[in-house]
This record gives C-alpha cells, structure tokens and sequence, in this order.
C-alpha cells in the first residue's frame, strides 16, 4: 500500500538535509530556465529559485525557521565567498591602481544618492519615521544593511525584504539600463551593478564576464563598507535619532 503523504511529509520534514537540497534543486531548476532563456537578464536564476523556495514554503505551510535551519549551510558559505571575490579582484589590480579615486568617489556618491532616493520615496509616499529608516540601506549587503538598520532604530526584516528587492530588480534591469546609456565598459558596468544591486547584482556580473563581477564586488563592499560608517553619522546629525 502507498503510504499516507501527511506521514511521508512529516518523515521528510524532520530530515535536516531536506531544506539543504531543496534550495540546491531550486537553484539548478532556475539555472537551467535561465539557459535555456538564453541567459535573459530577466530569467536571473536567483530570483527565480526565491520564487520557487518561497512558493514550496506556502504550500506545505513550512515556517521560515523550519527552512534556515535546514538550509543554514548554504548561509555559512556566504562568509568563504565573499572573502573568495579577492582573487579575481586582485587580477584586476593594475586597473585598480589606475582608478582608485574614481571608484571611490563612485561609491560614496553612489551610496548616497541610494539612501537619499529611498528615504525620499518613502516619505513622499506617507511611510511611516520607522519604515523611512528602514529603506535607507536598502542597497548594501543584507548581513550589514539589517545591522545598520537595527543601529539606526529600523526595521532589520522589512530592510532584508527591501535589499533583496532591490538586488533582484537591479541585476533584471541593469542590462537594459546599460544599452540604453550605451555604457560598454565592463569595469564601470559591474561598479555600479554592485554598487546598487549588491550579492545578487555581482552575482549577475559574474555571469557576464569575470572583470565585471571583480568591480562589482569591489562596489558591493566599499558600499557596505561605506553606508556602515557615514549612515548612522549623518543620520544623527539631522536629528533623525
């Protein structure tokens, strides 16, 4: 006899591996629609795994704690691939020493025009002081933007949302954005994919060519880097707490 789903389910759920392979067959799954899209910036395999974990999520009725304890390898792995984005980066080093200035001056006006687009937005659309806080780093790293946010009196959840929005929005658009502007150039492309879309930007770049996902993770540190330090600064100077 084929035996109950309920306890199949339950037998499957209490597996710590269960989560751990189903976030590896999300992202395989999307991998292969994004190849077979023909690498279409709009099929970005990260946004598409999301929405196939997510959607797996709703319907077994999984608490995301349940899914983070069982994927938590692959969050351990973020810390080796970050600190692993320095080789390539170091490949491009000549190119570093040439425009160290530039990329500089590109992430702190960068970082700046993101947090004050945000906050604008958000207070022109009536959010709440709480919620305009919360927007404001939305365009770092989500491991130091729910940092911030918790510093500067914020929400960390609804940043981590709004990050990961942002990341998935920037890296579906940047190409478009790019052929319209007609910027060519794969170091200033993956500094500003990095600077505005993050880890999902800089994995975007990565998928293009490796000079580009150099910069971006360039633009994806020195920004979070950055926003940690000035953020909670000017903050305070305009008596926002």
């Amino acid at each position: 006899m084929m035996p109950n789903l309920n306890t199949v389910w339950v037998y499957l759920a209490g597996s710590p591996l269960l989560w751990l392979t189903a976030t590896l067959l999300a992202y395989r799954t999307a991998t292969v629609i994004y190849e077979r899209s023909g690498r279409s910036p709009l099929a970005n395999p990260v946004a598409i795994s999301v929405a196939l974990l997510v959607l797996v999520l709703y319907l077994t009725g999984t608490p995301y704690k349940t899914y983070f304890d069982g994927a938590q390898f692959v969050h351990f792995l973020l810390g080796p691939v970050t600190v692993a984005l320095a080789i390539p980066l170091y490949q491009q080093i000549e190119k570093l020493k040439c425009n160290w200035f530039a990329l500089l001056a590109g992430a702190l006006i960068g970082g700046a025009a993101a947090i004050a687009c945000a906050m604008c937005v958000a207070w022109a659309l009536g959010a709440s002081p709480l919620t305009i806080l919360s927007m404001a780093p939305k365009s770092v790293t989500i491991p130091i933007a729910m940092g911030i946010t918790e510093k500067i009196g914020g929400l960390p959840t609804l940043t981590a949302v709004m990050v990961m929005l942002t990341g998935i929005f920037g890296a579906g658009v940047a190409h478009y954005v790019f052929k319209a502007m007609k910027i060519e150039d794969d170091l200033t492309r993956g500094f500003a994919l990095g600077a505005t879309a993050h880890g999902v930007g800089t994995a975007r770049a990565f998928q293009v060519s490796e000079e580009m996902g150099a910069f971006a993770g360039l633009a994806m540190g020195l920004s979070g880097i950055l926003t940690a330090l000035l953020l909670p600064l000017a903050l305070k100077l305009l008596g926002y707490f």
